[in-house]
């Protein structure tokens, strides 16, 4: 079986980020030059760049435009950390990147020498997440060695990433070593991640996929037609909390209704340590728009309020593991989420 490759979801070019707009997908295939802080905070902001892992490397790069064309200060690379810092909450991905950013800073001495220092440090962040993909495909791989047909949700994929993703990247692995895999794909409303960009990217790589609302996966679950749900994560609490895609936690109430596996994927960096359980996981609200005139038609009245949070929190006794880099964490909790990362 051929080695299935994503697309390059991001590149550091010429003192420029080039990111895919996956805005733009699945009718277009086009990329957008970051020259600047500010518009790196814009692509993330915007969804141009999305999926914890890709925001924190996209971060990281964003760094290293601070002032430009303008030979930056110190202070004016502590300022870009601040300022993308604020562009979305709960991806702790995002904070993790530019915390090494700042260490970077701290460390260095030698003002000359700070912005490769800075690139660097954003390249050996890119090039860990490649072999973070890589080794949680042979991780999670390993529990789907059995199924033949499996459900996720939202997208995390090459295009949360750098490569094969987190909750995708044991079905590349499957797929790669020559099981017979299919994935169904919750569209993921209201922007439908699952169905622009989990479809587009397994289609290019010869993984059979189907798409449903998000609305069947119960009725999908009770066909007995599923092996496993495997999804990714934007921050997990010390605990094993874990917090993914709106649409998420009802999935995993379903699953252990059905009795069917439900599987999270990230690496080690999403664990938030300082947070003991979900409660404390912030929650980003995004705009009325995306629900009230998706691709700008009405389809809310004027006079009607919405609901637009972009995450929610699954219990970790929902989940049966947690795949990351370093291995399993089966049955997560505090104590073997803490022993899985010490």
């Amino acid at each position: 079986m051929s080695n299935p490759e994503t697309v390059e979801t991001l590149a550091f070019s010429d003192g420029k980020l080039v990111l895919i707009d996956q805005t733009r997908l699945p009718e277009e295939l086009v990329t957008l030059t970051c020259n600047t802080v500010e518009e790196t905070h814009d692509a993330i902001k915007r969804l141009v760049v999305r999926g914890a892992p890709a925001i924190g490397i996209a971060a990281a790069y964003g760094v290293c435009l601070a002032a430009a064309p303008n030979t930056p200060t110190r202070q004016d690379y502590l300022d870009s950390i601040a300022h993308l810092a604020t562009s979305r909450p709960t991806a702790v991905n995002l904070f993790w990147a530019l915390d090494r950013m700042k260490r970077v800073i701290e460390a260095t001495a030698d003002n000359d020498a700070l912005h490769q220092m800075l690139v660097q440090e954003a390249i050996t962040i890119h090039d860990e997440d490649r072999i973070m993909c890589k080794s949680i495909g042979r991780n999670g791989a390993e529990l789907l060695k059995q199924c033949q047909r499996v459900l996720t949700h939202c997208n995390a994929g090459g295009l949360a990433t750098s490569m094969w993703g987190t909750a995708l990247a044991p079905i590349y692995q499957c797929h790669q070593d020559g099981q017979e895999i299919e994935v169904y794909a919750d569209e993921t409303r209201p922007l439908l991640q699952g169905a622009r960009l989990t479809a587009w990217e397994l289609s290019r790589a010869g993984i059979p996929v189907t798409v449903l609302t998000d609305s069947m996966a119960g009725s999908l679950l009770r066909s007995g037609r599923i092996d496993a749900v495997i999804v990714g994560a934007d921050r997990i609490a010390s605990n094993g909390d874990v917090a993914n895609k709106i649409g998420t936690y009802p999935l995993a109430v379903l699953a252990r209704y059905h009795k069917v596996p439900f599987y999270v994927a990230a690496p080690s960096s999403t664990f938030d340590m300082t947070l003991k359980d979900g409660e404390g996981i912030p929650i980003e609200e995004r705009s009325r728009e995306e629900i009230a005139a998706p691709q700008g038609v009405c389809v809310v009245p004027a006079a009607a309020n919405v609901m637009n949070p972009a995450f929610d929190v699954t219990p970790a006794e929902l989940v049966d593991c947690i795949i990351t880099e370093r291995g399993v964490v089966e049955k997560p909790n505090r104590a073997s989420v803490t022993a899985h990362l010490s």
